[in-house]
């Protein structure tokens, strides 16, 4: 398991939403599975002041007391008793009316997006899925992670997680157990395909090239991101980590120096320290504003720290091998 490589890719999808402010709080809202589990110990990695709170329903006895404190002691997490609740709706609904002045994380994963896709064809004929962000200041950081991913990640980090017997009696449970492996069947490609059908690229692109004022960012996965300013569209890689040596076009950049990375330029860049903006060290340095995009960037969180052949930094080489 590549943990840090799972944790970049939750950085970026983190970053290409803008669902949590560099080092900023959320509350992660956890069960003790391994998916928030995961999500707790990730976003405390990459930096964020992280709680958690755990929302208890007393629904499967001294099994629910068992995930509360695990929680509690584990996690740190605020626990909190619920009335009785009846349907899966309910449950979700009372899950959400809690610590509605915060910015709340779930663990939902690219599993959980497939199967609600899967329901929501199957009871509405439309192909909805979960969304980054809620209008009620929920955030979904793991979206682009699998299940099996999270199991691996908390395995390989070695922290616990707990188990929820009573999945395979929900309608999610029923997806998952049966509906899914029938489709992977069918064709390998099957669940790939329903995420993308989720995340609307095709559609979410066509938004971008419709217009012209300000600008705007499209996920369209593998690391690629169309960016529009104005009325111009180009394609952009997202950020890399800059683990030993990045190659980016024609540049070669190497470094020891922990927690960096490589990226495109962006809109409002700066300097680390500095308040000179990076369109005004482009120009300075006479870069063709059709150059700029494509041009690499050494940055550590938002921060610009070098800009190969035009901005060093002490820890960092970068040298131009290609014509």
């Amino acid at each position: 398991m590549d943990t840090k490589a799972l944790v970049t890719r939750i950085e970026e999808h983190i970053r290409s939403h803008a669902l949590i402010p560099p080092g900023g709080e959320v509350l992660c809202l956890v069960s003790g599975g391994a998916d928030s589990t995961a999500l707790w110990h990730v976003l405390r990695m990459l930096g964020y002041d992280v709680t958690a709170l755990h929302v208890n329903h007393h629904l499967r006895g001294e099994e629910s007391e068992e995930d509360a404190r695990f929680c509690a002691e584990r996690l740190g997490a605020e626990v909190v008793d619920t009335p009785p609740a009846k349907t899966e709706a309910e449950l979700r609904d009372l899950r959400y009316s809690y610590a509605t002045d915060r910015l709340r994380a779930t663990g939902h994963t690219a599993s959980d997006q497939v199967e609600t896709v899967l329901y929501r064809l199957a009871s509405s004929g439309k192909p909805g899925g979960i969304k980054p962000s809620r209008e009620d200041g929920v955030v979904r950081p793991l979206l682009t992670v699998w299940r099996d991913e999270t199991e691996a990640y908390c395995r390989a980090v070695e922290i616990p997680f707990r188990v929820d017997s009573s999945n395979r009696e929900t309608k999610r449970g029923l997806i998952r157990e049966q509906i899914v492996p029938l489709l992977r069947q069918l064709d390998e490609r099957a669940e790939r395909n329903l995420l993308a059908l989720a995340e609307g690229r095709p559609g979410r692109l066509t938004d971008l090239l419709s217009q012209v004022e300000g600008s705007a960012r499209v996920d369209l996965g593998g690391g690629v991101q169309a960016v529009r300013e104005y009325d111009r569209i180009w394609l952009e890689r997202g950020p890399v980590r800059l683990d030993g040596e990045v190659r980016w076009g024609g540049w070669r950049i190497s470094s020891s120096l922990p927690g960096l990375q490589v990226r495109g330029w962006r809109a409002g860049d700066r300097l680390a320290g500095r308040r000179k903006k990076l369109q005004d060290v482009f120009v300075d340095a006479k870069v063709p504003r059709s150059e700029r995009e494509a041009w690499p960037l050494v940055v550590r969180g938002d921060e610009v720290v070098a800009v190969p052949g035009i901005v060093e930094a002490e820890g960092v080489q970068a040298e131009y091998v290609q014509d």
